[in-house]
């Protein structure tokens, strides 16, 4: 290795204590892991009910299993009783420090995520589908080091490079064998690593728990605070409004302008690229405003659709996702698949946004089973929801809006946290560019 590759194993932030120490150490990865055999059960080989050994999917890798895999704190399902395990060698089953590969994506950011098994709380677990089963020979990683490392760029990048494919990207044994793996050859540097990322990413755990746990009450409220299917009151109610009697229904098209999108010429390139929002069902997530959007239109474009003030509420009524839900915080165009509500004077904006939520799933069931769901603006139009007085849907809105405002508040903690841990990633491993290693 030359001085100028030496150089670049040392990465721009070091614990005091190792900052005179050697440059990391860089070996191919064929030299400290070996390559188990896994199985490739698909999903409906498994279950969450029963059974006496555990299964990690390769789809999990990529969904929801921590860096620091610990069965004690992860959902993962079982084997099914009736598959025969008998042909398993004993080798197979995973270890704790065992690293395993997602060796499929549909995209390159994914494409060999992994996760280090650093406690399988005494149960039998295999690797399945699509994984790479990698484990040490010879010690040289601690364990809780090794999964923080195999995320950091620099490892990242080689995973990258190595793969291959179209539509779906693969990556195999023999071409993750290929990677080098650079480590600091003490210990307690590696644990001093390990220590640091393994604090953040319990900090982001205990935020996110915290996030659904937001959620589900804010789900439960709603459950209270509309009506329930053929009631017309609440079983939650503010004080001031329990004797305010029945709610009534109306059909949206009584308590809004209703507006069906359109979308300008794709052809005409001069119609895109300006300032106006132009909202697609790919702009419409979990967050309740729409600030920003994928596609913007220019000056003509926006002239030729139809304009959508703001605090509109905007609901997907064509394709898969329809029922999903928004509201603009400017003004805006929507492409056809949306219909947009721009409520009349006694109607809160907030209090439909969020009624539509509630009601979102029934609301997208009028469309059946086409291949190509739909709602037409006629149909849309004729949809009954609960409405109270002006005065109580304002107080349903405002109080729901609070709890979003928490969410958001959580959601932001969570946003921080990662953004930190990245910024941390990127200076305590190595960064090195076309330095062949």
């Amino acid at each position: 290795m030359s001085k100028q590759e030496k150089k670049d194993l040392v990465p721009t932030l070091r614990f005091p204590c190792f900052r005179e120490m050697e440059p990391w150490i860089s070996e191919p990865f064929d030299k400290i892991y070996d390559l188990k055999v896994t199985n490739s059960l698909p999903r409906d080989k498994l279950n969450y009910e029963e059974g006496s050994v555990k299964n990690i999917h390769y789809g999990d890798i990529h969904t929801k299993f921590s860096t620091s895999f610990n069965l004690k704190k992860e959902s993962v399902p079982f084997i099914n009783p009736s598959v025969s395990l008998e042909k398993i060698k004993l080798e197979s089953y995973c270890q704790e420090g065992d690293m395993v590969f997602a060796d499929a994506s549909e995209d390159m950011e994914d494409i060999g995520k992994s996760i280090e098994l650093v406690n399988l709380n005494g149960e039998k677990l295999l690797a399945g589908l699509h994984t790479l089963l990698a484990r040490q020979t010879n010690d040289k990683l601690i364990k809780g080091f090794a999964g923080h490392l195999f995320k950091s760029g620099l490892m990242r990048k080689q995973i990258q490079k190595e793969a291959q494919g179209a539509k779906v990207l693969g990556i195999s044994a023999g071409r993750i064998s290929s990677l080098n793996v650079v480590y600091p050859s003490i210990d307690n540097e590696q644990q001093k690593i390990a220590d640091c990322l393994s604090s953040i990413d319990e900090l982001i755990a205990a935020h996110t728990q915290k996030h659904e746990a937001l959620k589900t009450h804010k789900k439960g409220l709603m459950q209270q605070l509309f009506p329930a299917e053929g009631e017309t009151v609440p079983k939650l109610r503010f004080p001031e409004f329990r004797d305010a009697g029945e709610w009534g229904n109306k059909p949206l098209g009584e308590v809004a302008k209703i507006i069906t999108g359109s979308t300008p010429k794709t052809s005409d390139s001069d119609n895109y690229g300006g300032n106006n929002l132009f909202v697609s069902p790919a702009d419409i997530s979990a967050g309740r405003f729409i600030i920003n959007t994928k596609t913007k239109l220019s000056g003509q474009g926006f002239s030729q659709t139809r304009y959508i003030p703001e605090d509109s509420i905007l609901f997907v009524c064509i394709g898969s996702t329809i029922g999903k839900v928004a509201q603009n915080k400017i003004e805006c165009a929507t492409n056809q698949q949306i219909n947009a509500l721009v409520p009349f004077e006694t109607y809160s904006d907030g209090f439909i946004y969020f009624s539509l939520g509630h009601n979102s799933k029934k609301i997208a069931s009028l469309a059946g089973r086409q291949a190509v769901p739909i709602i037409n603006k006629s149909l849309f139009s004729s949809v009954l929801i609960s409405f109270p007085s002006p005065e109580e849907q304002q107080k349903i809105a405002d109080f729901l809006s609070s709890i979003d405002d928490l969410i958001t508040t959580q959601s932001q903690k969570i946003e921080s946290f990662k953004t930190h841990k990245k910024g941390l990633m990127q200076q305590l491993f190595p960064v090195v560019g076309e330095v062949s290693l």
